[in-house]
């Protein structure tokens, strides 16, 4: 993953965002998106969930009948070959039903949540559980009170500013990130928000649901237990080794770029988190930032290099979302965030420096938070 060659809107990429009220509301960014970007088309949404279905059979289809004809050493490079394209699309299918989960991909809210029930839960994502949670993310972005994911350690959690804070621990956490972040938030709700009782988007009594939402928690559920259950028969029928090969590696694969992707949103050295002082909801979804991934900004339907006007305004279709940002750009000025490091050196720099967060000396009373090392 690598910057595709747009460029920086500002010279130092480190430099603050202004942390001031914002002179323009969401009605002037909404008022100059051109009014088709608004459009959700199923035709044109299901092309694109046509296309990364195809895509992920062809990989499957290339991989189960040629792979074991290669002679070892060749086999040796073709799997992991395999590993990444499929992990990739495997990534690519799962934010098309984060799409859904948003009613940007059509005018049917029934047809987007039976899709993204199907592809979350054939990706041991527990639909309506996440939607749920999410959505309260999106109301609560950058907020160290009240949002969802990857709320910011204090100082004060010596496990991290103090005791990891090397570069044997930077390192130990990114690997245990990569392997672990996907399944550990949704099992345990691990760097989620800070809930009183046991928080699991698997557990219908998790104080992250209300009343009336639990029961889509046993749903979501359900899902993945018919998915497990389909493994086993496939186990049943081949054996561990290939279930793994064809679809463990691979999901492992989407695990980590899962957590480059959701942590490079949401941390950046000049980006703030608010506390109950100075949080707003303009000020938090505007603490976000687009990066570059090269050719991959296509494959994952843009989330990663329009991701502010995402927070802005969810129901923006994919397709739309690179015009509804370059038209959004000059209401925005400096409060736009766009950072095009190479990917793995911003991945690793974001692992070093965004530790915990502090107030700056003499601003104790902001409710303003800076990214600290």
């Amino acid at each position: 993953m690598g910057a595709g060659g747009r460029m920086t809107e500002r010279k130092n990429v480190l430099e603050r965002v202004p942390v001031e009220k914002p002179p323009f509301e969401i009605s002037l960014i909404k008022k100059a998106i051109p009014p088709h970007c608004f459009n959700r088309s199923l035709v044109r949404s299901s092309y694109y969930l046509f296309r990364d279905l195809g895509m992920c059979y062809m990989f499957y289809y290339l991989a189960s009948t040629y792979i074991p004809l290669h002679p070892h050493p060749l086999a040796y490079i073709a799997w992991p070959v395999y590993w990444f394209c499929q992990g990739t699309i495997f990534m690519a299918l799962w934010i098309l039903a984060h799409e859904m989960g948003h009613h940007s991909f059509s005018e049917y809210e029934w047809l987007d949540d039976a899709l993204g029930f199907i592809i979350h839960s054939s990706l041991l994502t527990p639909y309506f559980s996440f939607k749920y949670s999410h959505r309260r993310h999106h109301v609560h972005t950058n907020s160290l009170e009240d949002d969802e994911v990857w709320v910011p350690k204090r100082k004060s959690d010596t496990l991290f500013s103090e005791i990891l804070n090397t570069g044997m621990g930077h390192l130990f956490m990114a690997i245990v990130k990569l392997l672990f972040s996907f399944p550990a938030y949704f099992l345990i709700n691990m760097f989620g928000k800070n809930y009183d009782g046991f928080a699991s988007h698997f557990y219908p009594q998790s104080p992250i649901f209300n009343d009336n939402e639990r029961n889509q928690v046993w749903l979501s559920d359900a899902g993945i237990v018919v998915v497990l259950y389909a493994f086993s028969l496939v186990v049943a029928s081949t054996s561990a080794k290939w279930l793994f090969c064809i679809y463990g590696v691979p999901f492992m694969c989407m695990n980590g770029e899962f957590f480059i992707i959701t942590l490079l949103q949401h941390s950046h050295p000049s980006l703030p988190h608010y506390d109950s002082r100075g949080w707003e909801w303009l000020r938090g979804v505007l603490s976000t930032v687009d990066r570059d991934y090269g050719i991959l900004n296509n494959i994952f339907h843009n989330v990663t290099d329009a991701h502010v006007v995402h927070h802005l305004i969810t129901t923006i279709p994919h397709y739309h979302i690179l015009e509804a940002t370059k038209a959004m750009k000059p209401i925005l000025g400096d409060y736009y965030k766009y950072d095009d490091t190479p990917i793995l050196k911003a991945f690793w720099r974001e692992t070093k420096e965004c530790i915990y967060v502090e107030q700056d000396e003499g601003a104790e009373k902001s409710g303003v938070y800076w990214f600290r090392k």
